[in-house]
């Protein structure tokens, strides 16, 4: 008798207990980058807000930065455990469609319809954007009281005065800069890096170690964004951080995402790329992330906001072109790098 009413207590547990388990064991692997999951990046207040909406667990996967991302699921192949991939650029999307591992999302979310504003009007059918910002040379003002005023006043500048880069093999804001040279100096942009080699003090995996060596005081200028200093603005009330307008103009990052082939549960993955371009995720974006949002947020952006640089002039390559040329590009910065 005493199994017999364990059996049924045990069954009757396991009909009340099922829903949520099966709820619990719906999981959404998103692989992105590592200041994205960070504990002041946007990762853990997005995840906290998706799952009050989904009955399912997120697992952010993290690497070091955008390219190296692209990296990962290449070598994966269709044996990958992401269901979203979160931090590939307009840059990367040929390269990335070319794997074969993505699929249109199917989402009436394109720029112009769904409230989503870009620089040049971007819209794609498989991968959405969720932030977008200039890249920048952001320098300490304690340090260098006359920052270059243009990309050749950087490329020509005081070699004392030194700046961390970011490798364009991993990172997409190193990627940014070799595309941001290459739109200036065109076919003279070889020559441009033999002479900025001199000032370049180190070059990073990721966006995250290049910006801590600047932050930590080792280097007085860094690779970023026009919108970084808003963090030292509004997080710490300092202004001693901010980035160089420079008159050539800047390049622009729209950083994307978008569905495996291989995701397990395909209406979640499509929930979550929804989300991404709702309030609850965009009002995350300009205090975490420290990039401009794409869709309209429910607050007005901090003051600090107003007082970034604009560029007059914004440099973005089609992503055919760099697809066809990234690997090119490349060999000539290596080579520039590796000269005596």
């Amino acid at each position: 008798m005493r199994k017999l009413l364990l059996s049924l207590t045990v069954a009757a547990a396991t009909i009340i207990l099922s829903p949520a388990a099966r709820a619990e064991d719906k999981v959404l692997t998103i692989y992105t980058y590592e200041s994205f999951t960070a504990d002041w990046g946007p990762g853990p207040k997005v995840k906290a807000a998706f799952e009050k909406t989904c009955a399912c667990k997120v697992e952010f996967v993290a690497v070091a930065d955008g390219v190296a991302l692209l990296t990962r699921l290449k070598l994966e192949g269709e044996t990958t455990k992401a269901d979203i991939a979160l931090g590939l650029d307009t840059n990367l999307i040929s390269e990335a469609k070319a794997t074969g591992l993505f699929e249109p999302h199917g989402l009436q979310a394109s720029s112009g319809n769904g409230g989503i504003s870009v620089p040049g009007n971007y819209a794609d059918d498989t991968f959405l954007p969720y932030d977008y910002g200039h890249f920048a040379v952001v320098y300490d003002t304690k340090a260098i009281k006359n920052p270059p005023k243009s990309l050749k006043e950087l490329v020509e500048g005081d070699p004392s005065q030194k700046i961390a880069i970011e490798d364009p093999r991993t990172s997409t804001p190193g990627l940014g800069l070799l595309l941001w040279m290459k739109s200036v100096y065109g076919d003279k942009a070889p020559e441009a890096w033999a002479k900025l080699k001199g000032r370049i003090l180190t070059v990073t995996p990721g966006w995250s170690e290049a910006y801590g060596l600047f932050t930590k005081g080792e280097v007085p200028m860094v690779l970023s964004y026009t919108t970084s200093p808003a963090y030292h603005m509004v997080e710490e009330n300092e202004n001693r951080y901010q980035a160089a307008a420079f008159s050539e103009g800047h390049y622009v990052q729209i950083e994307v995402a978008g569905m495996l082939k291989g995701a397990r549960d395909k209406d979640l993955a499509r929930d979550f790329l929804k989300f991404m371009v709702s309030q609850g995720f965009q009002d995350v974006i300009p205090t975490t992330n420290w990039m401009m949002p794409v869709t309209k947020t429910s607050q007005p952006l901090p003051d600090a906001f107003g007082k970034l640089v604009m560029p007059e002039k914004t440099f973005l390559m089609g992503s055919d072109e760099v697809a066809k040329n990234r690997q090119a590009w490349i060999d000539e910065w290596l080579n520039a790098m590796s000269m005596n």
